[in-house]
């Protein structure tokens, strides 16, 4: 019998948590069983690497081709203002949510840990979040630097101008496009051979971490994280009821294409290693390349749904932990900083923590409260990530439906690169439309 990549995926994860135990079980000691964790991440950590390797040149070269292919700069304009209005509505929707949930369950109210001294730091730099170092880190210094070092953000700023360009020179310019074109068929022939190798990254991630941590932190924070995991089900509901308002039924079909990509997210707890399949999958929903390459790139540093509840979500845990009351006026304005502040998450190492420790220390909760989650943030960033995939998955095709331009579903048994060619011989404007 043939699996699918999903049903691999699956395989490896919960092979992965039954060694995992069995090692922490073994190794009693905690140096011993951080040692045997080691081995199992050299091969994560592989893996990430050549998605890493991947996904700045993917970006630059089907962005770049997709905005060409739309010529019209009012068409530009048209759906970056769209983008990124859905983008701000998705935000705010996210951190109201986590703040209302916070307030409801109170989950730190009943925290029967000692807390930290309040001195105490958690050793994460927060100084690189005010919003004059977001703005300049905006545009890269060199493209070279961005491609070398994967800042998404600035890959995308640069191939805006630069695809912009090209759109209003016209046919002169065909060249560099092609060109470009068949280096998007190129990696996406490579990331076909990466995701081979996904499900032995997946069984290695989950082993170990179980190794070091045990399931039993499950249990010691079983509240908190269910509470947290719950209210990720419910941003889910919220997100596929306003995909269902604009899409329709092909809602639920979209949700089962995206299931790869989501297992790997939440398996690596990194939205990033999920970018190409998700942008590979949203093709094979009929999301136009010229779509999914301009809106998914954005939406990977403007639309992180599932980090962003957790920011008002952890800070608000944080602060009924140590007792702090916020009045209503103070969470509406934690929820404006958060709104702002979380835009240059992608760029920022354990973005999340660092957003939630800038954000405590301007309302006088104790930062070194990050370190009753720390624990288990690694259990948390699995569920951001697989709803930070779910939200721009949705997100993109919704701008496509909005165009006019989202297409008929095509077979899973289509190679990746071969969605470019099909695309290609759809039309002029490669697009193959529906009514």
């Amino acid at each position: 019998m043939k699996f699918k990549l999903t049903t691999w995926i699956l395989i490896g994860m919960l092979a992965g948590i039954v060694v995992g135990q069995f090692c922490h079980a073994r190794y009693v000691d905690a140096q011993e069983a951080k040692a045997v964790a080691g081995y199992f991440s050299v091969v994560t950590d592989l893996f990430l690497r050549l998605i890493k390797m991947i996904v700045a040149p993917l970006v630059l070269s089907t962005l770049v081709v997709g905005v060409a292919k739309m010529g019209d700069l009012g068409a530009i304009g048209r759906i970056g203002a769209k983008t990124l209005g859905w983008f701000f509505g998705a935000s705010f929707i996210s951190l109201a949510l986590g703040a209302l949930l916070a307030n409801w369950w109170q989950p730190g109210l009943g925290l029967n840990l000692p807390l930290p001294d309040a001195s105490a730091s958690s050793g994460l730099k927060t100084s690189s979040l005010t919003l004059k170092e977001f703005v300049t880190h905006l545009v890269p210094r060199s493209l070279f630097e961005a491609l070398a070092t994967n800042e998404i953000l600035q890959i995308v700023v640069f191939a805006g101008f630069f695809s912009v360009a090209i759109a209003s020179i016209g046919k002169p310019a065909d060249g560099v496009v092609h060109l470009l074109d068949q280096v998007a068929h190129i990696m996406l022939r490579v990331t076909g051979y990466v995701m081979k190798l996904a499900p032995l990254a997946v069984f290695a991630a989950m082993a170990s971490i179980v190794t070091t941590q045990g399931l039993g932190v499950l249990k010691t924070y079983g509240t908190f994280m269910g509470e947290f995991y719950l209210g990720l089900l419910t941003l889910w509901a919220v997100l596929t009821a306003a995909g269902l308002l604009v899409l329709g039924p092909r809602v639920f079909n979209l949700l089962k294409l995206l299931r790869a990509p989501m297992l790997l997210a939440f398996s690596t707890a990194s939205s990033e290693a999920a970018y190409p399949k998700t942008l590979e999958q949203l093709e094979r929903f009929g999301v136009p390349n010229k779509i999914g390459s301009f809106v998914l790139p954005m939406g990977y540093s403007f639309n992180l749904d599932g980090s962003m509840m957790y920011c008002t979500f952890a800070a608000l845990f944080i602060a009924q932990a140590y007792g702090v009351e916020l009045s209503i006026g103070q969470q509406l304005t934690m929820l404006a900083i958060l709104m702002l502040t979380s835009k240059g998450m992608a760029g920022v190492p354990r973005a999340s923590l660092v957003v939630i420790a800038a954000t405590l220390a301007q309302f006088n909760i104790p930062e070194a409260g990050l370190l009753l989650i720390m624990g288990v943030d690694q259990f948390l960033d699995m569920g951001r990530s697989v709803t930070n995939v779910l939200g721009n998955g949705i997100a993109t095709s919704v701008l496509a439906k909005w165009e006019g331009e989202l297409g008929a579903e095509r077979s899973e048994d289509l190679p990746a690169e071969a969605l470019l060619d099909a695309e290609a011989a759809a039309g002029d404007d490669g697009v193959r439309r529906v009514a």
